[in-house]
């Protein structure tokens, strides 16, 4: 594994190399949804934690079960259980997130049967004297549901040894994060965008050795950073399943140099302490990581991250790049756009469904949105 054509291989179809490590390493794998996940415990429990994303050929069958109007991610998620395209899963984990992944949780007990199911319901307002307290034992509980499930006692050592291992991804993509944000020409948005997914999907002790080499490798690399005439760009939003936005931003005269995405930076933001109780060091991480919508810790901590992010890597505009039918994101978007309005950061919208934006069109509105800036 030294190329990232190797790993955009693995990116762009998942499912194929979960089933075949599944066949190779005899290990079970727990999908999941949400990077609320404690993925730490499930690789403590010898098992592997794959990310579900929904798939490009839908079936219809998850229209039996879910409106129109979910969003694409939890219709092309149920579209493939159903369908027979999970049927190597030997569970899943719904964190409480938003209105549709909770019901998703519900319809698939109901007929998915694949093993463990696990509703890991995490408190939403995180500044409460109490929050704290209730993550822990919520979390505490997911780590004893699991040993039954496995029949595999989780050691605190097994924790300590599997918190080091993310810890270390973690810090590795950040770093390539940091990277891109001074020299964008060092690493382009596409592959980093296929390393963050790759280490939701990747044996993750395959990705732990093989990113370091990557980090060492590209920070060999000697250029003049970003030009002053590629506007700089912010993109914010839920999850991103569309690694060509980047080529098109590159295209149009921009580069993208940070985003707040659950597949992206707030995914590697925050490291787990290593000096405590392993349940409640990853406890803490879940209660300081940079919120999403589903959660909540000040009335502005979302907009205020953002504009932080923006000043720090003196971004010229913020694009959101929202699925269409993701009520928390566009809840939130009036109010992010209203801040950074007040602030001088223009902004935009796209929203966007499970198939890729025809990039001539996408094209012209991001021209014409870094002309205006």
């Amino acid at each position: 594994m030294n190329s990232f054509s190797q790993i955009n291989d693995i990116v762009n179809d998942p499912i194929a190399y979960a089933r075949r490590y599944k066949e190779e390493s005899g290990n079970k794998v727990i999908g999941y949804l949400c990077s609320y996940t404690p993925e730490e415990i499930i690789f403590a429990a010898g098992a592997h934690p794959l990310r579900l994303f929904a798939r490009e050929e839908a079936t219809g069958l998850a229209a039996a079960h879910l409106q129109t109007y979910c969003c694409s991610l939890v219709r092309g998620v149920l579209d493939n259980a159903l369908s027979g395209g999970l049927d190597f899963l030997d569970g899943a984990v719904f964190p409480h997130t938003c209105d549709s992944i909770q019901r998703l949780s519900d319809i698939w007990r109901l007929n998915i049967p694949f093993g463990f199911h696990a509703d890991i319901v995490l408190p939403v307002k995180l500044n409460t004297a109490s929050a704290r307290q209730y993550m822990v034992d919520v979390i505490g509980k997911f780590r004893s549901d699991l040993e039954v499930c496995l029949e595999r006692e989780i050691t605190d050592d097994d924790l300590r040894n599997s918190i080091e291992m993310f810890n270390q991804i973690r810090a590795g993509l950040k770093a390539l994060y940091a990277m891109r944000s001074e020299n964008a020409d060092v690493l382009s948005g596409s592959d980093l965008y296929g390393l963050v997914r790759a280490s939701m999907i990747m044996d993750r002790r395959v990705f732990a050795k093989l990113l370091p080499d990557i980090v060492v490798s590209l920070e060999a690399k000697k250029g003049a950073g970003v030009s002053p005439d590629r506007k700089r760009l912010i993109l914010a939003g839920g999850l991103c399943n569309d690694p060509d936005i980047h080529s098109v931003i590159d295209d149009a005269g921009g580069v993208a140099v940070w985003d707040d995405f659950c597949t992206g930076s707030r995914y590697v933001e925050g490291a787990i302490p290593t000096d405590m109780d392993p349940i409640e060091a990853i406890a803490d991480r879940l209660l300081r990581r940079v919120v999403c919508p589903a959660k909540h810790s000040d009335l502005y901590s979302r907009a205020d991250h953002i504009l932080k992010m923006a000043r720090e890597k003196r971004a010229s505009g913020v694009v959101f790049f929202l699925l269409k039918f993701c009520d928390p994101h566009a809840f939130d978007y009036p109010y992010l756009k209203n801040r950074l309005e007040a602030e001088g950061i223009p902004s935009m919208l796209l929203e966007v469904d499970d198939r890729p934006v025809t990039e001539g069109r996408l094209k012209t509105r991001l021209e014409a949105f870094l002309e205006m800036i």
